[in-house]
C-alpha cells in the first residue's frame, strides 16, 4: 500500500481535480519553505500512539492517541478513531452485504493483494457509495458519541489495488462523502496515505501517513497540510529520515502495532529539537 507511485494518467486527473491549487475548507495549504500548521488539537510535532493493535496506557509524554472505533479514547489525551472505509476488516466480510462488496468478472471478490483477507468495498457508482456510507456513516457518528476527537479513514488508496475496477474519481467521490459525515458529527478528519491525492481539495483536516520517510513521501503531505501531519514508521531508516522534517509528528512502530508488553513491541517518537 505504501510508495505507489501513480501513473501519468492519474497524475493528470489529479491536476484536473485540484484546480489552481487554492486551499478549500477543511485543508491547510503550506506556504514554500514553512510549516505553519499542527493537526487540530494538538501542537506541532505532537507525540501520537499509533495504538491499533489494542488499546494500552500511553507512555509518558504522549500527546494523542490513534485507536481503533471499537476501542474507546485516551481520557484526557487528543484521540483520533480508525475506520477501514474502503475495505473489510481482515476476516470481516460476512458483517458486510455481498453486493456491497467489489467483484470481479468472474464474480470473485477482490482482495487486497497485501492483505488477502481483507476485501475492497464496491465505491464504483453514486448508489454503491452511498450504500457504503450507510455502514460506515454510523460508525463515524459512533466515534463522535465515543468522544473522540477525530477520525482515520484508512485505504483510500484502495482504487490502485482494484485491477481497473475502481479509479481515483471513485476514491475522491467516497472521501468526500465522508469528509462531509466527520464534518457533520464535529470530527475533524485525516487523509490517509494516497500522497498523489494532497492536493485534490477533498476537504482532509490533517494526514495521517505510513513510512513517509522510508518511501521519499513526506514532502507530498507537508506542501498542503504543512505540519498537520502524523506519520508512522516501521522501518529505523525511514524514521531517522522522517524525523528530519520539521513539525510533523512521527513515530517508530512495529510491524504489527502491538501493545505494550507484548513481543515485538516499538514505540519511539523523535527526540526534542
Amino acid at each position: 500500500m505504501d510508495g505507489w507511485d501513480a501513473g501519468a494518467s492519474v497524475a493528470v486527473l489529479v491536476a484536473t481535480l485540484t484546480g489552481c491549487g487554492a486551499p478549500t475548507p477543511g485543508t491547510t495549504a503550506a506556504a514554500p519553505g514553512t510549516v505553519p500548521a499542527s493537526v487540530p488539537g494538538l501542537p506541532p510535532g505532537a507525540r501520537v500512539d499509533y495504538q491499533l493493535g489494542g488499546a494500552h496506557p500511553p507512555a509518558e509524554g504522549v500527546d494523542g492517541v490513534v485507536r481503533d472505533r471499537t476501542d474507546r479514547p485516551a481520557a484526557g489525551l487528543w484521540s483520533a478513531c480508525y475506520v477501514n472505509a474502503f475495505q473489510t476488516q481482515p476476516g470481516g466480510a460476512a458483517t458486510w452485504p455481498e453486493e456491497l462488496l467489489l467483484h470481479d468478472a468472474a464474480g470473485h471478490r477482490v482482495a487486497d493483494p497485501d492483505w488477502p483477507d481483507e476485501f475492497l468495498l464496491d465505491i464504483s457508482t453514486a448508489e454503491s457509495r452511498a450504500a457504503v456510507l450507510g455502514v460506515v456513516g454510523p460508525w463515524v457518528d459512533g466515534c463522535a458519541a465515543d468522544g473522540f476527537d477525530a477520525v482515520e479513514p484508512d485505504n483510500l488508496d484502495s482504487w490502485t489495488r482494484s485491477g481497473g475496477l475502481l479509479d481515483v474519481t471513485d476514491a475522491t467521490a467516497m472521501a468526500e462523502l465522508l469528509v462531509q459525515r466527520a464534518h457533520r458529527a464535529g470530527l475533524t478528519i485525516a487523509q490517509k496515505n494516497a500522497p498523489d491525492l494532497t492536493g485534490a481539495g477533498l476537504g482532509f483536516d490533517f494526514a495521517v501517513t505510513e513510512d513517509c520517510g522510508q518511501y521519499a513521501e513526506c514532502a507530498a503531505y507537508t506542501d498542503v497540510h504543512g505540519g498537520a501531519v502524523i506519520d508512522v514508521e516501521y522501518t529505523d531508516g525511514g524514521f531517522e529520515r522522517a524525523c528530519a522534517v520539521p513539525g510533523i509528528s512521527v513515530q517508530r512502530r512495529d510491524l504489527l502495532v502491538s501493545v505494550a508488553g507484548s513481543p515485538g513491541h516499538r514505540a519511539a517518537w523523535c527526540p526534542p529539537s
